[in-house]
């Protein structure tokens, strides 16, 4: 079984079957980046409507041991998670409530600082804020993961600190491998380690690079290379694959209602636009080749098995439960 630590965009049947397809079991999806309370709810109920659908081959699921029997039986446990605390709207009491509804995942920051904490993109990080602090311990409290992908780094590292259980950075990469403001420092990397955080590889190539996207092997000798840093009981897979998206969908996730200007994101002016996805990872269905690609570069079948799923169902074992 592989669990995608975070995949984006339109889901549809045809997502659900490519997912199954490749081996994917469970997949945290995003269900928004810039939307407030109300329009949370709105997709939340969107996505119930659509797994609902599909109850034949998606499921949603809010503990590991759904995870596991959505993929026994042939399904993808669909696990819902935001990539920003919006949702919130600045109001504690709403984690406790979006908890109850299924969330099990939620990004402290998208690509702006907020009032909890720095992104990843701002020429300061202010590190983790007052309410900050109060919203990490009430996500450990609801039973939610708390996500630190596009978070700066002395806000990731504060996050640690703060949090009473695990945290993850569930789609990015190591900044010491490819250099980008989206991945993390070596020391972030080793905070989560000594932690027991989890990061989830991406295979997004704006913050992968062109050499490591260039076959499987690459991409995973990427992965072995993450484990040196951060061990291999805090790694895993996080591709960050977008489903559908259209250049009107990466305006509003670079965008959103902050900017009248143009904003890259991971991107940049030389490379605006969709990224082209690695040559390894054409289709959803290319996921199936990442055990196999793990086991290439020297990895055992016990270590392929923790990184493909198992850090993540004992990551999700410590931080989804109340």
């Amino acid at each position: 079984m592989i669990i995608d630590g975070l995949q984006c965009g339109h889901f549809d049947r045809q997502a659900f079957s490519s997912l199954k397809t490749a081996g994917v079991g469970g997949v945290v999806v995003t269900c928004g980046f810039w939307e407030g309370a109300v329009e949370s709810l709105d997709s939340l109920g969107n996505w119930r409507d659509l797994v609902r659908e599909n109850a034949d081959i998606a499921s949603i699921a809010t503990t590991p041991e759904e995870i596991t029997a959505a993929s026994d039986q042939g399904k993808v446990g669909v696990i819902l998670g935001y990539q920003n605390a919006n949702l919130f709207e600045g109001r504690i009491r709403f984690v406790e409530l979006f908890a109850e509804l299924g969330v099990r995942v939620v990004q402290l920051t998208y690509n702006n600082q907020n009032e909890l904490a720095g992104s990843c993109y701002e020429a300061e990080d202010s590190g983790l804020a007052r309410f900050g602090k109060e919203v990490v311990r009430e996500m450990n409290r609801a039973g939610m993961l708390v996500d630190c992908s596009h978070v700066g780094n002395r806000s990731t590292l504060d996050a640690i600190e703060v949090s009473e259980k695990p945290i993850a950075v569930t789609h990015a990469n190591a900044d010491s491998l490819f250099p980008h403001k989206r991945n993390k420092t070596d020391n972030v990397l080793r905070a989560l380690r000594d932690s027991g955080g989890v990061i989830g590889c991406a295979a997004y190539r704006n913050i992968t690079g062109d050499d490591y996207c260039k076959s499987i092997e690459a991409w995973c000798t990427m992965v072995a290379r993450t484990v040196d840093i951060a061990g291999i009981d805090s790694v895993a897979i996080g591709t960050d694959r977008s489903h559908n998206f259209t250049p009107p969908d990466y305006a509003w996730m670079r965008q959103g209602r902050w900017t009248r200007g143009v904003d890259y994101g991971a991107a940049s002016a030389a490379r605006p636009g969709k990224a082209p996805p690695p040559d390894w990872f054409q289709t959803v269905e290319d996921m199936n080749v990442i055990p196999n690609g793990l086991r290439t570069v020297g990895f055992s079948e016990e270590e392929v098995d923790k990184i493909t799923h198992g850090n993540w169902l004992r990551l999700y074992g410590e931080t989804f439960r109340k």
